[in-house]
């Protein structure tokens, strides 16, 4: 299952949960893409749960959409990335370092608060 939700005017939170077939990427992309429209300066909550790689289909359908998918990278300033998975958290402040403008900080499942404060914090504080 990918969900996604647009809890302010500049932020998306997207949940993962399990393997993702062509379908739900397709229907979880859409709405990224379309949620993710006119946002700038943008935050980001992402919560990877019981991670599975997706089906091949699903693969396929996110190469389709790779375009609109990093075009809309530019509308956001801070990703937070929460999962059990080590090393997906590794892999996420990699990305992290590799994409300009896009600060991307790892947490463990259970540190929410700590995500949810990272992402809100000013550049002073």
């Amino acid at each position: 299952m990918l969900h996604i939700a647009k809890p302010a005017p500049n932020r998306l939170d997207i949940t993962l949960d399990g393997s993702l077939d062509a379908d739900a990427m397709r229907t979880g992309l859409d709405t990224l893409i379309s949620e993710a429209e006119g946002i700038e300066n943008g935050l980001m909550l992402y919560t990877i749960s019981n991670f599975a790689m997706p089906s091949p289909g699903a693969l396929a359908v996110e190469l389709g959409r790779l375009p609109k998918l990093l075009a809309l990278i530019g509308r956001f300033d801070r990703c937070a990335v929460l999962t059990d998975a080590a090393w997906l958290r590794t892999a996420a402040e990699v990305e992290g370092a590799l994409i300009p403008g896009l600060a991307i900080k790892a947490f463990e499942a259970g540190e929410t608060d700590a995500a949810e404060a990272w992402l809100t914090q000013t550049e002073t504080s």
